[in-house]
């Protein structure tokens, strides 16, 4: 155990080297699996298409459309009966193994989430690329570490930058990928952790820019910027973003909980009920089915009248709850920021007719709905500007987008909505039967953790041996000012202090938790 310690810390002290070249493997190999992913996800749209349109008006072309999604639905329940990690996202399986509360097996989720968010897709599910990719990323991060025989430290490190390369090939957006795997998933910046997620990012996305092209997933024409004498519209519809993004939130948990509660529904049923929705849509409504990129288009060019968007809001949303409830593979991501461009556009449109916008700036606003609502449900302002800069090649609504974001963060807050990932993981470690691993018996290899003493910290101005440390918890590095200290019983920590301590990985999430709730809350 002396030896297991010792090596922990002497490799974690190179770690700012060995993690750029690691990295930039990660970044590779989780790119290339991404991008094959996205290319069978775009192939997987045109079969819908093509499906759609020679069972038009045809009958019994009709009724074998449903018995074939009947056997897609089946296939996809076996695979995630079979692996029950590919359930949903798979966002919040990523974050509950990177703080120790959740394990996954690379060799089992690679192939299941692969398959079953392709057919999936196909049958038309309202789900997005997104979530899936970045558990891929992760998978193919964890594979790696597993082959290099890496510890667990390290592993997380390589998920983290496989989380970050995910994205970043999934949505042609390198900063959006490094910022959400940091700001959503690892959950913590340090000097090792931000430049291997960068280099990963970035590899990833040349990977997939040379293959598809480096034009941004939407195509905004933006006339002009937002003049100031309109930000107090940017107000109400940050408000009004927070307040849609709180209930989009309890409506997803409210439909996994009337899903679970009949015991006929398996893993199976549910997905026949959600695919078979897509069939009825597919003939009355094709429009809602898939990601949603097509409505995109129709919102900024200007093709959908003021009725047919609320309309179609209100089956998208429906929709979506009812495809990523079933339990699919599938992610939340790209729907809702098609839902946020609706309630942008249909903000826009109202503000047209009765408050005096110029109808040139719609379209602003349906970008600026989009970074609002995604902030409101995921919680991750920076991430929301940033990707929605980099997915419109927009730079002149950075300010915009700001104010937007802020406030629907300040709205969701104070409406007490958690955001939705957490929610998602502390159900599954409900569903599991455990809140946390440290009661697992399981592997004593040793595992790392860097904790930021923030303001009005509990540990703010208090010795080292007057603290309550977590169980099995050892701190063995503290920096200050870039400078490292030797921690003893007498030292004073100070805002800003980042702490690194030592456990074992079977309490792992416990002390993360622990020493979450210790450098963060004033209490």
């Amino acid at each position: 155990m002396k030896k297991d310690t010792l090596y922990t810390i002497k490799r974690a002290q190179r770690f700012p080297v060995i993690l750029i070249g690691e990295g930039l493997l990660v970044g590779a190999v989780g790119g290339l699996l991404v991008l094959m992913y996205r290319i069978a996800l775009m192939y997987a749209g045109k079969g819908l298409e093509f499906m759609l349109r020679y069972i038009s008006g045809k009958p019994i072309r009709i009724v074998a459309w449903f018995v074939i999604l009947i056997i897609m639905a089946y296939v996809v329940g076996r695979l995630v009966k079979w692996e029950p990690m590919i359930s949903g996202s798979g966002i919040p399986q990523v974050e509950g193994e990177i703080t120790g509360k959740l394990r996954q097996n690379w060799k089992r989720v690679l192939p299941a989430k692969f398959i079953g968010g392709f057919l999936s897709m196909f049958a038309g599910l309202s789900l997005g690329r997104e979530g899936p990719s970045i558990q891929l990323g992760a998978m193919a991060g964890q594979g790696l570490s597993k082959m290099l025989g890496r510890g667990k430290t390290e592993e997380r490190y390589l998920m983290t930058c496989g989380a970050s390369a995910g994205l970043a090939a999934a949505f042609h957006a390198p900063l959006a990928g490094m910022m959400f795997a940091l700001e959503e998933i690892h959950k913590g910046f340090s000097t090792s952790i931000l430049i291997s997620v960068m280099t990963a990012s970035v590899t990833a996305d040349y990977i997939s820019s040379r293959i598809i092209g480096l034009d941004p997933i939407f195509h905004f024409s933006l006339k002009a910027a937002l003049p100031q004498s309109h930000y107090w519209m940017l107000i109400l519809l940050g408000v009004l973003c927070g307040v849609m993004g709180a209930f989009y939130n309890r409506v997803m948990v409210k439909v996994q909980d009337l899903y679970n509660k009949p015991k006929f529904l398996n893993e199976t049923t549910r997905l026949m009920i959600a695919f078979l929705t897509a069939g009825l849509l597919g003939m009355i409504m094709p429009s809602v089915l898939g990601s949603g990129h097509e409505l995109i288009l129709m919102l900024t060019d200007g093709k959908m009248a003021l009725s047919l968007v609320v309309l179609t809001f209100i089956v998208k949303f429906m929709f979506s709850s009812i495809s990523f409830g079933s339990g699919a593979p599938g992610g939340i991501f790209f729907p809702l920021l098609i839902l946020g461009a609706m309630i942008g556009c249909i903000f826009a449109m109202i503000g047209v007719q009765f408050l005096g916008l110029d109808s040139i700036y719609i379209n602003n606003f349906i970008l600026l709905a989009m970074a609002g609502y995604f902030t409101a449900i995921v919680r991750a302002p920076i991430t929301g500007i940033i990707l929605l800069f980099e997915m419109s090649g927009s730079v002149n609504q950075l300010l915009s987008l700001a104010v937007v974001s802020v406030t629907a963060y300040i709205i969701a807050t104070l409406l007490k909505s958690e955001p939705i990932y957490e929610s998602l993981l502390d159900r599954i470690l409900k569903k599991q039967g455990k809140h946390l691993m440290h009661n697992v018996k399981g592997s004593a290899q040793k595992v790392l953790d860097a904790f930021v003493i923030m303001n009005g910290s509990v540990l703010a101005e208090k010795l080292v041996q007057d603290i309550t440390w977590p169980d099995n918890c050892l701190l063995v590095a503290l920096e200050r000012g870039g400078k490292e200290i030797i921690p003893k019983g007498k030292n004073r920590l100070m805002s800003g202090d980042i702490l690194t301590v030592m456990t074992d990985e079977r309490d792992a999430g416990y002390v993360h938790d622990k020493m979450e709730k210790l450098c963060y809350t004033s209490y």
